[in-house]
């Protein structure tokens, strides 16, 4: 059941545009790519989040945020910057440059990607990186991206029997190297099914004493709450139904909930049935009655009270932002 609370989590930060760059360097180099509001505005406009990746194709390179302790990251292996924030990659540990101008990534998209980039001088090519800037629209309440550590390094070297990154490698290879038709589309899928399972690898090694949505997703019972709000947000769920469901009296579920999740139940089910609401209204399909009944709102004027409450805006002015159309 924890899993598929998990799903319903990972469907709501949908994806509303990529790039994809197939890198080649040569050592000595260094690259810094924009930072995330340049990036954004550059070549997503309208995006709100940016999950950056980096897959190490061929040989390796250290990667890092800003002067932070750089990592190794060898063939095979990929490091993610979960929360867009300005990172350094090259061939030795501690090299700096100056970001790359926005204005060559906007140049690339607008384009046939996934776009070629060389780095360094102009001797054997040390290491080949697949390189990609994924935007999502996570507001106004992403559990998951909020929860999880800026970095994460995931994979193993070739040759490790437990490189479970290998087939997602080799298939992005394939399709950055081939330019085949429908390329950018597959890079897309691949790079969500990427992040899903870098994220379900994150969850099986967090420590027993790690708090947090993961740590709440990984526990018997308040993990069983999770996903049965998930699995029926618009039911009228009382704190009581909910203890008596998993099997805990109502003080102990709130505590356990509130200790691990840091926020007590039915203040994380008003938030999650408004994610829900946000992503029907960006949609534009839905009229206001169908998105109030789906979240478990009996009339449109609650429902519209309530996210002018806690979004600051009224579901119709949320309706009318200006949006980033999906590229896949």
């Amino acid at each position: 059941m924890a899993v598929d609370a998990l799903s319903e989590v990972l469907r709501t930060v949908r994806l509303t545009g990529a790039a994809y760059f197939n890198a080649a360097a040569s050592a000595p180099w260094v690259a810094e790519p924009p930072t995330c509001e340049r990036m954004l505005a550059s070549i997503l406009p309208g995006a709100r989040h940016l999950i950056s990746y980096h897959v190490v194709a061929e040989g390796r390179c250290f990667a890092s945020l800003i002067d932070a302790e750089p990592l190794l990251v060898e063939a095979g292996e990929v490091i993610v910057f979960i929360k867009g924030d300005p990172h350094v990659l090259s061939s030795s540990p501690g090299m700096r440059a100056d970001p790359v101008a926005p204005d060559i990534f906007a140049a690339a998209v607008g384009g046939p990607l996934p776009f070629s980039l060389r780095y360094g001088g102009d001797g054997p090519t040390s290491a080949r990186l697949i390189c990609g800037f994924l935007a999502c629209d996570a507001h106004p309440f992403s559990p998951l991206l909020d929860m999880l550590p800026a970095v994460i390094k995931a994979g193993a070297p070739y040759g490790d029997e437990s490189n479970w990154l290998d087939p997602f490698v080799r298939v992005a290879i394939d399709e950055s190297t081939s330019r085949r038709a429908g390329g950018e589309s597959v890079l897309a899928k691949l790079s969500e099914l990427m992040l899903i399972e870098v994220v379900r690898r994150h969850l099986e090694t967090l420590p027993p004493a790690q708090a947090g949505w993961l740590a709440g997703l990984r526990d018997p019972f308040v993990g069983k709450a999770l996903a049965l709000m998930h699995g029926d947000p618009a039911r009228n769920w009382t704190i009581e139904e909910l203890a008596r469901e998993v099997g805990l009296s109502r003080s102990v579920l709130a505590e356990r909930f509130a200790g691990l999740v840091g926020l007590p139940p039915m203040q994380y089910l008003a938030k999650w049935r408004m994610q829900i609401a946000s992503g029907l209204l960006s949609g534009g399909g839905a009229n206001m009655a169908t998105v109030a009944a789906e979240i478990g709102y009996g009339s449109e004027a609650a429902f519209s009270r309530a996210f002018k409450k806690m979004l600051g805006i009224p579901p119709s002015a949320w309706r009318r932002r200006p949006g980033l159309e999906p590229r896949h």
